[in-house]
């Protein structure tokens, strides 16, 4: 299906190849350059690749060379094989010669010439035919098609046939189920006690599956011989490989709940050497770091899954910087750190009328690699919640990227600092669908990203009172915003470069003295428009720079220098040439959210009390724009401004199951 009557600055008529064209800049901008001949305006193909497929998102990179007036562009088709109509995606996103700097850290690096982009929200374990045709008015220099196809993955399993081992603790008094084990050690690598503990004469084979029953299973490590065998250390060191039709399942065996104590060990489960492992139902308590699995430039896992536990109690949950990992599935867990419960207080101010706060949690989750999926969690209490590892400047092999990785439907309540950082991400990582109350610094970080595009799409973010609901710093490259709901001012002044903001919510608290938003534009491509904006009491609701005219890039300019403030978004449309389309708006548009009080930052709210739902009569009913895949399925004669379609159902937030959409504490 094409979308011709979709309007950004364009005439009556414009098809949508060019209509998108106009949202990422695309066309127009030649006449930035000085005359060259025609075979540097002609795009030349080159690489195409396929990024590992996740459960539901399709990744593709399309390398380019030539383009350089930057009016090439890519359509993007999609169908489930064995169906005949072709769906359209969003193009791909052209990116080339940005630039992200961070001088305290020497990084700068430029990103290469390419297309990149998702096809997002597909069926998992389907095989989808994807068509991509590059169009350039200057001519195509090489193959213009590519056809593909590509299955999603499915969720893990345990193999059908698996050999079944079981635990029980020490202090079990019924019947067992044979064979058993009384520790974990020694289910998995029939090791023993004290210096027996790393004697690994019968281990783990692939399908087999360990049942942990009911019960408290808790080191005394330091007792030469412990309960668990795992001396001193209090760490389980996990080494096995599974496979993806046998992988090693260490699971609940569903007869009460399963408790690992880590007894204030530093790391309780060391999985950074295991492939094909999954751990469910578990609940791990007392230890700084639950799973370990991988260092940068050292070892990581591959194909971890954790899903339906419960960490509680704990300084970070699950923990990987290592660029190799790779597809984790990280879904329906509870994480719970150990910081304030009952007041937001930032590490940035660690001293306040409550007194000092210390970072008694870091991160719950944190994920480098590729193909990764962290959905369906509840994450509350901890410095950051779900974060890439920020890691630096991009490894040069593919293998070793930053890509495909997803984040959605995750329920985040009470950070020190940020819901959901895309530091370090590369290309194609997909934060959407997550709803995050009470941030101290940040609602969603992109610090930096290496071109991307990083889509931030139907998320909402309530709450950030010192901070921002957007975190776009150190120079990031590739940003799409497009539907979410920001109850928190948008004061971020570093700029960024080729972002392009659709169909969002911003809706100021009346902080003193802060803007609704700003626009600190690094190259003249980035785009906005169809958002709507609450404005605050005073004279600076809106800030602007951009590179001067006839300038493509400029990464000098600064807000604090060449920056221009606005009250109201007629004067900052008619200056910057952005938001022809946008609207302003009042807490009205909602049915019943009020916004958080200003006067009391630290104060804390809970999900469950609030509603972000639209009247269906509000003014930001119908004031969207028609962006493919993205609100193929809205309701009335456009879509709908922020996260949520008028007359369509919440998605769920956090764990698919008896917990979702209830508060962490009250």
């Amino acid at each position: 299906m094409k979308y011709p009557q979709t309007q950004f600055f364009l005439e009556e008529n414009m098809g949508f190849l060019q209509v998108m064209a106009v949202l990422l800049l695309l066309s127009g901008v030649g006449c930035l350059y000085p005359p060259c001949v025609k075979a540097q305006h002609t795009v030349q193909p080159g690489k195409f690749i396929v990024e590992p497929p996740t459960l539901t998102n399709l990744g593709f990179e399309w390398y380019i060379s030539g383009d350089n007036n930057r009016n090439a562009t890519v359509l993007v088709e999609y169908r489930a094989s064995g169906t005949r109509e072709w769906k359209e995606a969003l193009p791909l996103l052209r990116m080339g010669g940005e630039r992200i700097i961070r001088e305290t850290e020497y990084l700068d690096y430029t990103v290469p010439h390419l297309f990149a982009g998702s096809i997002l929200d597909v069926a998992p374990n389907t095989e989808y035919e994807c068509r991509f045709t590059m169009k350039d008015p200057d001519g195509v220099d090489g193959e213009a098609v590519q056809l593909t196809k590509v299955t999603t993955r499915t969720e893990p399993k345990a193999a059908p046939d698996g050999r079944i081992l079981h635990v029980y603790p020490t202090q079990w008094e019924g019947e067992k189920q044979e064979p058993s084990f009384t520790t974990l050690q020694g289910a998995y690598y029939g090791s023993g006690t004290g210096d027996w503990s790393i004697v690994r004469e019968r281990t783990v084979q692939p399908g087999d599956i360990i049942e942990i029953h009911a019960g408290l299973y808790e080191a005394k490590r330091f007792e030469y011989v412990n309960p668990e065998g795992i001396t001193f250390y209090g760490t389980y060191f996990l080494t096995a490989k599974g496979t993806a039709e046998k992988p090693i399942v260490i699971r609940a065996a569903g007869d009460g709940e399963v408790i690992f104590d880590g007894a204030g060990a530093h790391k309780l489960f060391d999985v950074s050497a295991t492939e094909h492992h999954i751990f469910e139902g578990l609940t791990i308590r007392n230890t700084d770091v639950a799973f370990y699995a991988g260092q940068k430039h050292i070892i990581g896992a591959k194909d971890l899954t954790i899903r339906h536990c419960r960490l509680e109690e704990v300084g970070e949950g699950i923990i990987s910087e290592y660029a190799g990992s790779t597809n984790f599935y990280i879904a329906d867990n509870v994480l719970i750190g150990r910081d304030d419960r009952y007041r937001l207080l930032g590490w940035a101010n660690p001293r306040s009328l409550y007194g000092e706060n210390k970072m008694y949690s870091y991160i719950g989750i944190k994920v480098y690699g590729s193909g990764h999926v962290i959905c369906h969690n509840a994450i509350a209490y901890f410095h950051d919640a779900i974060t890439l590892s920020t890691y630096g400047t991009p490894e040069p092999q593919q293998a070793l990227k930053a890509v495909s990785i997803d984040i959605y439907n995750n329920d985040i309540h009470l950070m020190a600092d940020d819901f959901i950082e895309t530091d370090g991400g590369v290309h194609n990582i997909r934060v959407m669908r997550n709803r995050g109350v009470n941030a101290a610094q940040c609602g969603l970080s992109a610090q930096p990203v290496f071109g991307g595009p990083a889509y931030f799409i139907r998320n909402i973010i309530y709450h950030v009172p010192t901070g921002c609901a957007l975190k776009f710093m150190s120079k990031p490259a590739g940003l799409y915003v497009l539907h979410n709901t920001f109850i928190s001012e948008n004061t971020n002044g570093q700029t960024f470069s080729n972002a392009h903001f659709r169909n969002n919510l911003f809706l100021g608290t009346d902080a003193p003295g802060r803007p609704i938003a700003v626009f600190p534009n690094a190259t003249a491509y980035s785009t906005s428009d169809y958002n709507g904006y609450r404005t605050n009491a005073g004279d600076t609701n809106y800030r602007w720079v951009s590179p001067p005219a006839g300038a493509l890039r400029n990464y000098s300019i600064t807000m604090a220098e060449e920056g221009k403030a606005f009250n109201t978004l007629e004067s900052f449309s008619a200056a910057s040439g952005l938001e022809k389309n946008g609207i302003e708006l009042n807490y009205d548009i909602f049915e019943n959210l009020r916004a958080p009080d200003p006067s009391k930052p630290h104060r804390v709210y809970h999900a469950v009390d609030l509603t972000f739902r639209l009247k269906p009569d509000g003014k930001a009913v119908d004031a969207g724009v028609k962006l493919p895949s993205i609100n193929d399925d809205f309701v009335g004669e456009a879509p709908d401004l922020g996260a949520l379609e008028a007359g369509k159902a919440e998605p769920v937030y956090g764990p698919r199951g008896e917990i979702h959409n209830r508060p962490f504490y009250r």
